[in-house]
């Protein structure tokens, strides 16, 4: 770590261009900066409006420091819910797919927990699959480049249990009203659900089904708008749905289970 006499100069730097929070950036850009030249270009990068992500190189994600980096969409804190219901879902899941997974903090996350699962991660853009195969390594787990199921491999049809998918739900004509670190540095194709939001989470209803194991689980985070639709399209796949919705982190998600619902509900 830097001398302390640096934490001013850069909390000062990072709160000209905007950080509503420089003192705890700042914090985290010095414990990860080895260099004073290092130093100098992360917190331009930052102040240039660079996700702090992109700029540490890592993000927290449920317990884990999750590599990202440019043209790699940032785990947001509210998909820890995801996770979460995921476990209770099917805490005895031995194989997991994490679908549009950017970097695949989904997947590591659920790998850590469940432990020995078999694990695959799927995306469009080849920097997150290269970004998600870094991250899938230490659970043994494989990335795959395509556009959703086209991904995946045969053998995994009728035998997944965990099935999450992240996928982009904002409205393209919303896409440009989002903040900058967003729009400017995310790729467009982990943001833009079509018209509604909804395009890409149909897909992944439609063709859940054919690769979930009897009982398996396919979760989807959307908007508290866009629910009650979500819930249909789930519905129309053939799947058992319901809406879990957490207040603290303003998560919403979208439960798909192949076949009745468990006797009591979820496990776990």
């Amino acid at each position: 770590m830097l001398p302390l006499p640096d934490t001013a100069a850069v909390v000062s730097a990072l709160r000209a261009a905007g950080c509503v929070f420089a003192e705890d950036e700042a914090d985290l850009i010095l414990a990860t900066a080895r260099t004073p030249g290092e130093l100098a270009g992360m917190v331009d990068r930052r102040s240039a409006g660079q996700p702090l992500e992109h700029v540490l190189g890592w993000a927290g994600f449920h317990g884990l420091r999750v590599l990202v980096g440019p043209g790699v969409f940032v785990p947001r804190r509210r998909t820890e819910f995801l996770v979460d219901q995921a476990l209770a879902q099917a805490p005895d899941a031995t194989v997991v797919v994490d679908l549009c997974c950017g970097s695949g903090a989904v997947g590591a996350a659920l790998a850590a927990a469940l432990g020995g699962a078999e694990l695959h991660a799927a995306d469009i853009e080849p920097a997150a699959v290269d970004c998600a195969r870094r991250n899938l390594a230490p659970y043994g787990g494989s990335s795959h480049l395509g556009d959703l199921f086209d991904a995946l491999p045969a053998a995994l049809r009728g035998r997944v249990g965990i099935l999450a998918a992240n996928v982009p739900y904002v409205p393209s004509g919303e896409v440009a009203l989002l903040p900058a670190e967003a729009r400017d540095h995310e790729p467009l194709a982990a943001l833009d659900g079509g018209g509604d939001g909804l395009d890409v989470l149909r897909r992944v209803a439609a063709g859940a089904p054919e690769w979930l194991a009897p009982g398996g689980c396919v979760l989807v985070e959307t908007s508290e708008r866009q629910a009650d639709a979500a819930v249909r399209a789930f519905a129309a796949a053939g799947l058992t749905a319901r809406l879990a919705v957490s207040e603290e982190l303003y998560a919403n998600v979208v439960i798909g289970v192949l076949g009745p619902e468990p006797a009591g509900g979820p496990r776990g």
